[in-house]
This record gives structure tokens, sequence and C-alpha cells, in this order.
């Protein structure tokens, strides 16, 4: 029979798994911070400083001490951390970098074929060409490459050098060793990726029961479409089939929907004493990055909260419903709404331009007291001195 999961007990439970139900005010070591990114599998990179950027916010969300210098220690120095692809560019452990391998083999022949395309005489032929620079030079920036006159159009205008370097980061040849303004620093992954997370090979079958064991530990439960896409390394069809092959070592689930409705899906046997055992997350209200990973499959976070979440940066402004980098609002167990606000720098403050709370949720006094603390908090983790509130920040 399967294991029959209300909805609070499935938000409580992927909350934990999620680095989300551990106190946010406490210390967090060096060595705490490397665990907690273990333990939720990758935090995800992205450009956008609208207050911060979003890998940054993350962490600062489940642990309030910490501190940028700490991840790029762990990144840059220690080499505990490498920069790579999951569903997007994320910040994952080298201790995973042996299974990355098996994407790096996948992408060779998808990319190569996409990324052509780009250029009117492709960009393979400087491959070797990028390749030998930053073997006899060190490492590189995709500015060492620039052609005198970029050619039009293509990804980001990306030119052919541009390319090149992607492709070789893309398909392993190299690594970030770390990054300027957020440019990325390339060199070749022998002298980035530490000797013993860079040698040895794991058979394709071990990968895969890999790929998809460590998608459930950090899910809880999940569908094979879920386990697929939580590191976007196997496909729906590796899935479903490594769940067929090891029934033994799973068990049912029906998980209970915000909607009322009930969802099958898997977890790892015996998980019942486990999830029991996980705490609820503590009460404090938070305010999470729009690239959380709680929300990066929305699906399932409208399934669990009934939050319907969507990023309205390249929509046209005309046709945004809320804001261009409008911020979700966790409280306890629950989403209650959203806040569209950016870090004014040049004046020192946080500037909220408005507030939306989710049907049913009282704007009382004590939540906005609270909502104010988080706020003056991630205001000061950011570097401006306070928080300033538009007129007509509550809406009607």
């Amino acid at each position: 029979m399967p294991i029959h999961l209300s909805n609070e007990d499935a938000r409580r439970i992927f909350l934990a798994r999620q680095g989300l139900s551990a106190p946010p005010g406490r210390a967090l070591s060096k060595a705490g911070l490397l665990e907690l990114i273990h333990q939720i599998g990758f935090v995800q990179v992205d450009s956008i400083a609208t207050v911060e950027r979003a890998h940054h916010h993350i962490l600062f969300a489940r642990a309030q001490s910490y501190r940028r210098e700490q991840l790029t220690r762990l990144l840059e120095k220690d080499r505990a951390l490498f920069e790579h692809w999951t569903h997007d560019a994320a910040i994952i452990p080298s201790a995973f970098f042996r299974y990355w391998k098996h994407r790096f083999a996948r992408a060779r022949s998808s990319l190569a074929e996409r990324w052509r395309s780009w250029h009117e005489n492709g960009f393979e032929a400087y491959v070797d060409h990028v390749h030998e620079r930053i073997t006899c030079e060190g490492p590189l920036m995709a500015r060492h490459f620039e052609a005198e006159k970029r050619p039009p159009g293509g990804w980001w205008n990306w030119h052919p050098e541009k390319t090149a370097l992607e492709y070789l980061w893309r398909t392993g040849a190299l690594s970030i060793a770390g990054r300027e303004g957020f440019q990325k620093v390339y060199d070749l992954t022998e002298r980035v990726i530490p000797a013993a997370d860079r040698e040895g090979e794991v058979p394709e079958d071990a990968f895969i029961d890999w790929a998809c064991t460590s998608a459930l530990e950090r899910l809880g439960f999940a569908t094979h479409g879920e386990i697929a896409a939580f590191w976007d390394l196997v496909s729906p069809d590796e899935a479903r089939a490594w769940v067929a092959a090891n029934a033994e070592r799973l068990e049912p689930v029906m998980i209970g929907c915000e909607d009322g409705r009930n969802r099958a899906s898997h977890a790892l046997a015996g998980s019942r004493a486990v999830f029991d055992a996980l705490p609820a997350p503590p009460a404090r209200l938070r305010v999470l990055s729009p690239f959380d990973p709680l929300l990066r499959d929305r699906a399932r976070a409208q399934r669990l909260f009934g939050f319907d979440y969507r990023i309205e940066v390249f929509v046209p402004a005309h046709k945004r419903v809320y804001g261009y980098y409008v911020f979700p609002i966790l409280e306890g167990d629950r989403m209650i709404g959203r806040i569209d606000m950016k870090a004014d720098r040049k004046a020192g403050v946080l500037e909220v331009k408005r507030l939306w709370l989710e049907p049913g949720v009282r704007a009382s006094a004590g939540r906005l007291a609270r909502l104010d603390a988080e706020l003056t908090r991630l205001a000061r983790f950011t570097g401006v001195e306070g928080v300033r509130y538009m007129e007509g920040w509550r809406g009607a």
C-alpha cells in the first residue's frame, strides 16, 4: 500500500529537503556552507542583481549569517565546488564532477550541431586555437579573444571564440576558474578541478542510478519526470526505466496537493520514518530569490503550495501581471505573496514598489512588521542602509 502524505506533510518534507527548515539565523561556517550546498544539490547562478545575485540570495535565505567570501573561497581556492550546468548555470559540489562527465559526452554532438549555425563559418575552427591559447597563457576571459569586428546576430552576439570557449566549457575541456565582474575566467579543467574529483570513470548504469537516487533524496518524493528534471542529467525515459528496474528500492507515495487532489509519486524505501523525523520549517517570514530551488519546478510549486509563480523578466512591460523581477515570500510552510523591489545602491536603500499577498492572507500589523524585519535584514546583506516604501506599495 502506498504511503499517504497530507499536503501539509508534503510541504514540510520538501522544505526540509531543500534546506529551508533549519533556523535561518544560525551560524554558518565554511564547512557548513559546503554541507548545505551538498544537501540541496546545487545553487543556480544568475547575472541579474536587482536586489542580489541569485546564488547569494538562495544561500542567505537558508542561513542569514552566510557571507559571500565563504562561497568564493570554496569555489576559487578550495575547489570544493565547481560551476557548470544543471537546468541552467549552477554551482555544484566538486565531488559530483565525475558524474558530469556523462553530461559532457552527451553535449558534444548536440551542442556542436546547434551552435555551428550561429556563425557563417561555424565556430569549430576556433576550438583548437582557443584551447591552445589557454594551455599556453593560463586563465583567460572572452574579452581576451574579442574579434576586431563582431559578427551581427547570434545568441547574445557571441563571437566565434566566445562560442568556442562555451563549447569547451560545456563539454568539459575547460572549467570556470573564477569570475571578474561576473565575467567567466576559463582555464583547463585539469588546472581547476582537483584530481581526486576529476579522475575516475563512472559506468553509464551507475551514473543513471546516482542521478536518479540523489535527485529523489533531495526531492523527498517525486514522479519519474521530476526525478529527471532535478539535475537535468538523464532523460525522462531513462528515469522511468530506472524506477521500473528499482521497484524493490522504492515505495509508492500518494501526495496530497493543495487543491485537494492526490498525485502518485515515488520515495525511497523506508522513507516513512525519515519523513516523520523531519522538522517543520520555522515560522519566520523569508523573501526568496526568483531562482530558488524550492520554486524551480513551477508546476510542483503550484501543486504543493498553490502558488502560481512566473518570472516576467522577458515579458513585455505592458503584458506583465506583477513586475519585472518579483520576489516570492515564504512564511512557515506557505507561500503568502510576492514583492516587487530593487536595491537602489546610489540612494542606499532597498526600494519596495509593491506587495501582493495571496488570497486569504491578511496584511495584519504583525505580518507587516515581520516583513519589514526581513527586508531590513536583506537590505543589510545587499549593502544598503535601509528600506524605503514607495507610495502605493500595498496596492488598493
